[in-house]
């Protein structure tokens, strides 16, 4: 269960957006959230009146992020959780990622647009940025978008698309899922839809039988739904079988990965035998995958599937944090 949430925002109502996933999550675990504004200054600001111009510079930025902080920690939408704040100065995705080190985040939940300016950080590269380099699940919402949960404390049931691709490394992703999905949804019922998206096999009909070609493609769909199948019992019997929620599967045929992927979440189209999902509130995906004739290399397939979609992503790599001493600028502000 997520117990710290990292929650970045830039003074937008964009940004904003995050808050309620956050919170809605925080008030199932009983953790903590951790909001955190990254103050920028520009360079150009260098160049008149020298330091002690560009100290005052710095000083009205971090003192104008404190007071939003202090002002979004009073919210009724957070109303009963535990909240800490930071402001930090530095180049905005690695002084956030590396916060999320410093102080021991579980998870990030942000939006992917925020308010652009001179002395702004637009959200949504980076999003982008620590979603490729984050080592914690990192939740992605578009500006446009919908959320996984409404503004109000009242549950309801929360539905999340699960991409695999036969890959160790794409199952990361149902983890991670499984835990945000239940915690979302408590205390009624939440749901995980397992996809796994099979590329049509290719040939040259001078050369290759067309009938061993088809042939080859339903063993591969069959060998397919045997694996989504046994990915459905090991989540049942393991850690997430413990969790209240509903596990269904497909296998779909498409040589493109992503667009299967958002019109199965965004439709409810399905292709499988293990049951029709309906429309998903969310996706999860790892960032990578085993590349090779029926896998697909998720790190791109990601990407593409974040540009399309207007339903939060989920996204995964489970990496080794990149630890570093940070520098003075990305230290937390202290008054």
């Amino acid at each position: 269960m997520f117990q710290r949430i990292l929650v970045p925002l830039d003074a937008s109502a964009r940004a904003e957006k995050a808050i309620p996933v956050a919170a809605r999550l925080a008030r199932a675990s009983g953790g903590t959230i951790l909001l955190a504004q990254v103050a920028i200054i520009p360079v150009l600001y260098e160049s008149y009146g020298g330091a002690s111009y560009l100290g005052d510079i710095m000083n009205t930025e971090i003192q104008n992020a404190e007071d939003y902080l202090k002002t979004m920690t009073e919210s009724e939408k957070l109303a009963g959780i535990q909240v800490e704040t930071n402001v930090l100065v530095g180049a905005a995705a690695p002084t956030l990622l590396s916060m999320a080190t410093m102080f021991k985040a579980d998870l990030i939940v942000m939006t992917s647009q925020g308010k652009t300016g001179m002395k702004r950080w637009v959200l949504g590269s980076v999003a982008q940025k620590i979603a490729r380099h984050s080592p914690i699940p990192v939740l992605v919402m578009h500006e446009a978008g919908t959320t996984p949960v409404g503004t109000s404390r009242d549950s309801s049931p929360v539905r999340a698309l699960v991409t695999l691709d036969g890959s160790a490394l794409a199952k990361t992703a149902l983890a991670p899922a499984a835990q945000l999905i239940a915690a979302l949804s408590a205390p009624v019922p939440g749901a995980l839809h397992l996809l796994r998206v099979v590329k049509p096999l290719t040939y040259d009909q001078k050369k290759v039988d067309a009938g061993y070609i088809q042939h080859m493609q339903e063993q591969g769909l069959r060998s397919a739904k045997t694996y989504m199948q046994s990915i459905v019992e090991h989540l049942r019997e393991g850690p997430s079988g413990k969790l209240n929620l509903t596990i269904t599967w497909s296998v779909a045929l498409s040589d493109d990965a992503a667009e299967a992927i958002v019109q199965a979440a965004e439709s409810g189209e399905d292709a499988g035998q293990g049951g029709v999902p309906g429309r998903c509130d969310m996706i999860a995906m790892a960032t990578h995958g085993r590349a090779g004739l029926q896998h697909w290399v998720l790190g791109s397939v990601t990407e593409r599937v974040l540009s399309a979609t207007r339903l939060p992503l989920l996204i995964y790599a489970r990496r080794k944090a990149l630890f570093r001493r940070p520098s003075r600028r990305e230290l937390p502000v202290e008054r």
